[in-house]
């Protein structure tokens, strides 16, 4: 069933991670399987058997070809070093090519205590299980860079968080786990071989128009820096567009691959508030939603730190070239958020004042406790005269009313497009469904509770078409009834 394993992490020195096989569930269960991933991955479809799936990704049977292992890394966490993490309850089976011939990892969360684990129990609890599966793919969907869900199986073991939930396993899949951590561990050991290995790495797997430059210069490396960073400015942005805060944006949840690692406690937002915390564990509101760009630049820092000994042999030429590098990203940032705004705005061209009507945009839906996600969509309803649906998302509506002409004006200065083609491009970039965070703790609740995953099927397929209206299934687009609004959520480890 599984295409073949490569092994290209497990042919790393041994210092580079532990190896760790799966600790075995009891009663393991399918619930849910990415089959078009699958495919895509070249798995072998034909004759699938549930229960052997069951058995394979749940770590109870290990594939053939696979040598699981845990990755050493370490971490800032809210900003603390941490020199010593690495996966506590993940195990990384290998890589495989897939069928467009691009390198993909695939793990176990959930895989039981590695030595890794500082006394935790190696355990996920089904609730962040099924939270990730369906945050990452309908990321994926979105068009946002994301690791991939592609199984997930309960087991009949208990495991004890804030209560105690039924035991579950994901499967992820990743253009790789090198995480800025990653590189960090090895640094704050002095060992600059290693920092080397995995920069090389990186450029093989991730950045390979790298190659052609010359390493004995530091050139190389400063490019894999500034290659991260730019994929970082990308990603970030189009987290802003979406109103999705991360939560726990940590340096080992940085992804070298520049893709939205690690769904713990993240949440999007509905009303419009740029101080939104979700996360029960961000007391301070380090990675609220306005901070998540300059705590990414902060995270690039701290990987440009690691790679110092590789840019050049003068520290302080080294640390000139990667400071020049991390300033650069705030610019490279501001064009990409530009470019996500004008797009969910309908506009095509740039104009000097775009920022400013995009800010005026924010504040009249800050003041108006508007839903970031709907707003965005009915605008498309708003291209030539007021639309009712588009007031009713806001308490007051002066701000609105304000700045719609202004955006009229300015679409007209675009050209003689049709209406129904300005409002075609919007809808084609601004969602209708986003896994808003009580339906995902209903399906939650369902599965948990009651070994229901009827919920969690049906909004598995609403977030698989998220920007096309789904008649009979309005209520995934609506905002939290005043009872069920969620303003917590909780990581799984």
């Amino acid at each position: 069933m599984f295409p073949e394993f490569t092994l290209h992490y497990a042919r790393l020195p041994e210092r580079f991670y532990l190896r760790f096989d799966p600790v075995p569930v009891s009663g393991p269960r399918l619930m849910a399987f990415n089959r078009p991933l699958a495919e895509a991955l070249g798995f072998d479809l034909d004759g699938f058997d549930e229960s052997r799936a069951a058995q394979w990704f749940s770590g109870n049977s290990v594939p053939e070809g696979a040598e699981p292992l845990a990755q050493a890394y370490a971490g800032h966490q809210f900003g603390h070093f941490n020199p010593r993490l690495g996966d506590g309850r993940a195990v990384l089976l290998g890589e495989v090519v897939d069928r467009e011939g691009r390198l993909r990892d695939i793990q176990l969360k959930g895989a039981g205590m590695t030595p890794f684990s500082r006394g935790a129990d190696g355990r996920a609890p089904l609730g962040p299980v099924l939270r990730e599966y369906l945050v990452s793919e309908a990321m994926h969907r979105l068009g946002v860079p994301t690791t991939r869900a592609l199984a997930a199986v309960t087991s009949r073991e208990r495991v004890f968080r804030r209560v105690p939930e039924p035991g579950a396993v994901l499967t992820r899949v990743a253009a790789s786990h090198l995480r800025v951590g990653t590189f960090q561990y090895f640094a704050a050991r002095d060992d600059v071989e290693a920092v080397r290995t995995l920069a090389d790495m990186a450029i093989e797997r991730h950045y390979p128009g790298l190659l052609t430059a010359e390493p004995g210069a530091g050139e190389r490396y400063l490019g894999l820096l500034e290659a991260v960073a730019a994929r970082q400015a990308a990603l970030v942005a189009k987290w802003m567009g979406l109103g999705f805060i991360h939560g726990v944006m940590n340096t080992d949840n940085c992804s070298i691959a520049g893709e939205t690692i690690d769904y713990g406690p993240c949440a999007f937002m509905e009303d419009y508030s740029p101080t939104m915390v979700f996360s029960s564990i961000d007391e301070q509101g380090r990675y609220a939603y306005r901070n998540q760009p300059w705590i990414a630049q902060w995270n690039l820092a701290r990987f440009a730190e690691t790679l110092l000994p590789l840019l050049d042999d003068e520290q302080e030429s080294a640390v000139a070239k990667a400071t020049e590098a991390i300033k650069r990203y705030e610019p490279r940032y501001e064009a990409e958020w530009l470019a996500v705004m004008r797009a969910k705005l309908g506009l095509q061209r740039e104009e000097k004042g775009d920022r400013e009507l995009v800010e005026a945009l924010l504040e009249a839906m800050q003041a108006g406790r508007a839903d970031f996600t709907l707003t965005f969509r009915r605008l498309s309803e708003a291209v030539e005269e007021d639309a009712p649906a588009l007031f009713e998302l806001f308490e007051a509506s002066d701000g609105l009313a304000a700045w719609l002409p202004r955006w009229r004006q300015r679409l007209e200065r675009e050209g003689t497009e049709a209406i129904g083609e300005i409002a075609a491009r919007m809808n084609a970039v601004n969602p209708l469904y986003i896994p808003r965070n009580h339906q995902v703790e209903r399906a939650i609740a369902a599965a948990a509770e009651h070994d229901d995953f009827g919920p969690f099927e049906t909004l598995r397929e609403v977030l698989a078409e998220p920007l096309v209206e789904q008649p009979g299934r309005e209520e995934y687009s609506r905002q939290a009834p005043p009872t069920e609004r969620v303003l917590r959520t909780f990581c799984g480890t």
